[in-house]
């Protein structure tokens, strides 16, 4: 959810972000992984934008990453590959305080193979850096302030003094999700309006995101516990009575393993076997 906030403010507004990190106001547009070629890596915070003459590659983290370094390399060649001509800006951006040291990581290497990149430490940037652009104000309560909360009231009179109500929704609505990482829901709904952030898009779209995944979360779990009390009757059938401390074992296995003992207990002649294969996971 935070990704796809930073992302859709990135590619929103591309000039405020453009702003911050190459130090102008540079039109940029969204470049799809897709068209670097080659099996793309999965990242779900990447964000690629280009204008003539640069390509700028930017990493949301809410957390740290021991992969980010290799990615940063991997896409600096896609990148070199498909526009040789093209300089590019790297930046790995992490949300949420951190003391691991890959919070620090700026390089990758490997022998004979050196690569940098950038990061941004969102809680040692300065507040007002944030108040300058409406697609940098969600950021603000995440960047260096001693008040929080006092912080997301500064942001939401700036978002209420935003002529346009689309944009105005939209900015609300990122700068809620974003302050859910440092502060209580509750809190946040206070200060943000709630009927602003209800007509933004990105508000929408995160309810019908988590409408279907919830749909979809349900429907698997119905078919893992159809498959558990299957294969528990299975067992009952093949070997007799299931102690209660296997059976309990059982219930809390994952759908792979479930699968994995719906097809070994054709193999099984006692409960002895059964407590063999569960004692080898």
């Amino acid at each position: 959810m935070f990704d796809n906030v930073c992302k859709f403010l990135a590619e929103t507004f591309s000039e405020d972000l453009a702003s911050w990190l190459l130090g102008e106001a540079v039109a940029l547009s969204k470049l799809s992984p897709s068209e670097l070629l080659l099996e793309p890596i999965r990242a779900d915070s990447l964000m690629l934008l280009q204008s003539e003459q640069i390509v700028l590659h930017v990493e949301f983290q809410t957390r740290p990453d021991a992969d980010i370094g290799f990615r940063m390399l991997d896409y600096r060649l896609r990148v070199y590959r498909r526009f040789p001509d093209k300089s590019m800006r790297q930046v790995v951006v992490y949300l949420q305080p951190s003391g691991s040291p890959l919070v620090h990581q700026t390089t990758f290497e490997i022998p004979n193979t050196y690569h940098t990149f950038s990061v941004i430490r969102l809680w040692e940037q300065p507040l007002d850096l944030f108040l300058r652009a409406p697609g940098l104000l969600p950021f603000a309560v995440l960047s260096q302030t001693v008040n929080r909360a006092e912080t997301l009231r500064q942001v939401a009179a700036t978002i209420g003094d935003i002529q346009d109500r689309r944009t105005q929704s939209n900015v609300a609505a990122s700068a809620a999700i974003l302050a859910g990482l440092v502060l209580e829901e509750g809190l946040v709904k206070q200060i943000l309006q709630a009927e602003m952030m209800r007509e933004s898009s990105v508000y929408q779209g995160i309810r019908a995101e988590g409408r279907v995944e919830g749909r979809v979360e349900g429907r698997v779990e119905g078919r893992v516990e159809e498959g558990r009390s299957l294969i528990l009757r299975l067992l009952m059938l093949k070997v007799g009575e299931i102690p209660e401390v296997l059976r309990s074992q059982i219930e809390q296995l994952p759908l792979e393993q479930l699968e994995n003992l719906g097809e070994a207990l054709l193999t099984f002649e006692s409960v002895a076997d059964l407590t063999q294969w569960l004692e080898n996971l």
